[in-house]
C-alpha cells in the first residue's frame, strides 16, 4: 500500500536512518580523536616540563645563614613518570590514526583500532589516576605517616601538575566517547532490517 502512494517501506526507512546515524558516528570521531589528541599532547608536554625550585634557609653560622636549594621535579615520582609516557603513548597513538585513518576504513582494522582504542583508554585512565592520587598527596599530605603537604612551597610546581591532570582527565573522557562511537559505529549490521 505504501508504495503505491509513493512512499518507502518503513523497514527501509528505518534501515536508511540508522545507516545515516553511522555515518554521523563515524564522521564524528576524527574531530574527537584530534581533542584526545591535543589533551593529552597538552598534558604531557605540561607535566613533563613541570619543575619548581626554591631556596631556603637551613641554619644560619655565626651571622651567615646556610641557605640549600630545594628542586620539585615530575621525574622524582613514579607516578608521575608513568603519566607522562601514558599520555604520550596516547597521544602518539591517536596522531598515528588521523594520519592514516583512510587506510584503517575496512571493517576488520577498524575493529583492531577500536580494540586499541580501548586499551589506550585503559592506559591513559591509569595514569591519570595514580598522578591524581600523588597530587593529592602533595596537596594534603598525609598526617598519619608524617608526610608533609609541599603545594605551600611548591605552588607552581602544583599548579601545573593540577592543569596537566585537568587535560589528561579531559582526554580519558574523550577516550571513553570515542569508544563509544566506535562501539556505535562497528556495531554488527544484521540487526538492520532487509540485510
Amino acid at each position: 500500500m505504501d508504495l503505491e502512494k509513493g512512499k518507502k517501506p518503513s523497514e527501509q526507512a528505518a534501515a536508511c536512518r540508522i545507516m545515516q546515524v553511522k555515518d554521523k558516528l563515524i564522521n564524528l570521531q576524527p574531530v574527537v580523536r584530534a581533542c584526545v589528541f591535543l589533551a593529552t599532547a597538552v598534558a604531557a608536554v605540561i607535566m613533563g616540563l613541570n619543575k619548581q625550585s626554591y631556596s631556603a634557609v637551613v641554619a644560619i653560622v655565626g651571622t651567615r645563614p646556610v641557605t640549600q636549594t630545594f628542586t620539585a621535579k615530575f621525574k622524582d615520582t613514579p607516578a608521575f613518570v608513568f603519566f607522562v609516557i601514558a599520555n604520550a603513548i596516547a597521544s602518539g597513538y591517536n596522531l598515528m590514526v588521523l594520519v592514516t585513518r583512510r587506510i584503517l576504513q575496512r571493517r576488520a582494522q577498524s575493529l583492531a583500532v577500536h580494540l586499541l582504542d580501548m586499551v589506550i583508554l585503559t592506559l591513559l585512565a591509569t595514569g591519570s589516576a595514580t598522578a591524581a592520587s600523588m597530587a593529592q598527596l602533595g596537596k594534603n599530605g598525609n598526617l598519619h605517616a608524617r608526610w608533609n603537604p609541599i603545594c605551600d612551597k611548591f605552588g607552581s610546581f602544583c599548579n601545573h601538575g593540577g592543569i596537566a591532570l585537568v587535560s589528561s582527565f579531559i582526554g580519558v573522557t574523550l577516550m571513553l566517547a570515542l569508544n563509544l562511537l566506535s562501539a556505535a559505529a562497528n556495531s554488527p549490521r544484521s540487526n538492520v532490517p532487509g540485510q
